[in-house]
């Protein structure tokens, strides 16, 4: 009898301890990983205005305040330290991966109830070892999901409830040299998630599958839904058309792509890359919850799109060094010496 009294005991604090509240809502704490949703931030540390190298408006606590869930970077080896940079740090570089992480790990300590991925570009082929040193050092290795095989199916994620539970929020893919021996946590993207194409100046975006190395048909998947122009043969963020592009509906919105995928696959994007996501006043996140079941209610307005100023753009409540940016005028003779690195690049930009 005692020890059926204490298995009634540790299952009544099962019950009473289990997350209540999952990123925002209670219906999606049921929910898997896999079978959810996210906005994601497209090289989310590219931050300025008046630059045709950056990517977004505001920094990543802004963008995590706001309902980004999904953080996107591309990662360079600077003499032995891993850099933020777009295409070439002689570009833009936006600061060291481990400031960036401190950043992710104070949001993290303060939004208990919150899931969060992080996509990582991985330029340089860095060995995952490199990556989880840095995790490691700012604490973000003890909040990190190690799934128990790999590949996983888009059906066999765990829940949000459970992920949250167990203190494991943070989910973490490469783009290359995933190694799980050496760090579980960081989980090698091709083989669980599959991409449609990047660098698109197209506003008529398909859902054709441009990169995998998996089943598409068990996979998770992503769309890159961030139109470019081209400048001086290369692409560069369209942002004179952020606010249709970012729209729920009509041509050329997200929401038109996500009805797309839909058709094509059966169910819907597991994360929709976008750029400056604060165009159309919180659209990308209405998409978000219409394909989540939830309803769309901010507690506060998210940020306001920024025009004017060449100055690099930072939240009030973020930390470190500002990125170092050219502006506009600058960026094409710095174009001319980085295309080539950028027509190199397999990954996105």
């Amino acid at each position: 009898m005692l020890g059926f009294s204490l298995a009634i005991s540790l299952l009544s604090a099962t019950l009473t301890s289990a997350a209540t509240i999952c990123n925002g809502h209670a219906e999606l704490c049921g929910k898997s990983f896999g079978n959810v949703s996210f906005v994601g931030a497209h090289n989310s540390y590219a931050v300025g205005t008046n630059n045709l190298a950056v990517n977004q408006d505001y920094d990543i606590t802004q963008q995590l305040n706001d309902g980004v869930r999904m953080l996107q970077m591309q990662a360079h080896n600077q003499s032995g330290v891993i850099q933020l940079c777009h295409t070439s740090c002689f570009l833009y570089n936006g600061g060291t991966l481990e400031d960036y992480l401190k950043k992710v790990k104070s949001w993290m300590d303060a939004n208990t109830q919150e899931v969060l991925s992080l996509l990582i570009v991985n330029i340089d082929n860095l060995p995952a070892a490199t990556f989880g040193a840095v995790f490691a050092s700012v604490g973000l290795d003890k909040l990190s999901y190690a799934p128990t095989s790999s590949p996983m199916t888009a059906s066999s994620w765990p829940t949000l409830g459970s992920l949250i539970d167990s203190g494991t929020r943070l989910i973490s893919f490469l783009d290359n040299t995933a190694n799980p021996a050496a760090v579980p946590y960081l989980i090698d993207e091709f083989t669980n998630i599959w991409e449609t194409a990047y660098d698109v100046t197209d506003p008529t975006f398909d859902c054709n599958v441009n990169r995998t190395k998996g089943d598409t048909a068990t996979q998770m998947y992503l769309i890159n839904h961030f139109l470019d122009k081209i400048v001086l043969g290369s692409p560069v963020p369209d942002i004179d058309r952020a606010n249709v592009t970012n729209s729920a509906s009509g041509p050329g919105s997200l929401g038109a792509q996500v009805d797309t995928c839909v058709a094509a696959n059966g169910r819907a994007p597991n994360f929709m890359l976008v750029d400056f996501y604060e165009y159309g006043g919180g659209s990308v996140f209405q998409v978000a919850a219409q394909i989540n079941g939830v309803t769309y209610s901010p507690t506060s307005p998210i940020a306001t799109p920024i025009t004017g100023s060449s100055s690099p753009r930072t939240s009030t409540t973020g930390n470190g060094s500002s990125p170092s940016l050219i502006n506009t005028s600058q960026f094409a003779a710095c174009l001319l010496i980085a295309v080539g690195v950028a027509l190199g690049a397999s990954s996105v930009l």
